[in-house]
């Protein structure tokens, strides 16, 4: 028996070496106890779709009108509208940030507005990955109901743009969108959350 438990106990204190020989090798090579940050393996990027991969600067394009009866015109008189510009983005090791958002200037008398995006603008090294524009607001007293119409209020992603060489812009084209003098009905009104 005292045979039986030497062979027990060395057995058992091999093992134990073994283990601490593996932990320390472990460690050395860029396991829980490197302390070398040399050594310690970054997040690599995905590849994302970056809007802004060029120095070209983003433009977005619209018409925004009011809705009333079957008359569709632009806001009249001084009112005027804008567009919300909201882009997704990743940090420079592709992980998701806070989006970046942006208003659009006023509409103009037509009801055309433009929003721009420099590269410059974007926060400590974001990639825009999708972007999308929104019907934000109108002045209108009596026309400011936001509709869905070509995805005003669940946003119109910007998938096509022209490229504008002597401007050097990537220009989107969205909408157009509506307000509205009356609410929607609710079975016409898209269920999205909001």
């Amino acid at each position: 028996m005292a045979a039986f438990n030497h062979h027990f106990l060395h057995a058992t204190s091999l093992l134990v070496l073994v283990l601490v020989a593996v932990t320390a090798s472990e460690a050395g090579a860029g396991g829980y106890g490197n302390t070398n940050p040399d050594l310690y393996e970054k997040p690599k990027p995905e590849k994302q779709n970056n809007l802004l991969s060029t120095k070209a600067i983003l433009g977005i394009q619209g018409l925004v009108y009011c809705k009333s009866g079957h008359k569709v015109l632009p806001l009249e008189g001084e009112s005027r509208a804008a567009a919300r510009i909201t882009c997704e983005a990743v940090d420079q090791y592709g992980l998701e940030t806070s989006p970046a958002t942006i208003l659009s200037d006023a509409t103009d008398a037509k009801g055309y507005f433009f929003a721009t995006i420099c590269p410059s603008e974007i926060e400590n090294k974001k990639q825009l990955t999708k972007c999308k524009a929104f019907l934000e607001l109108s002045s209108s007293e009596t026309c400011n109901i936001p509709t869905d119409s070509n995805s005003g209020i669940s946003g119109a992603v910007l998938a096509s743009y022209r490229l504008l060489h002597d401007k050097n812009i990537k220009l989107y084209t969205v909408g157009p969108f509506t307000f509205t003098s009356s609410p929607q009905t609710q079975s016409s009104v898209p269920n999205n959350g909001y």
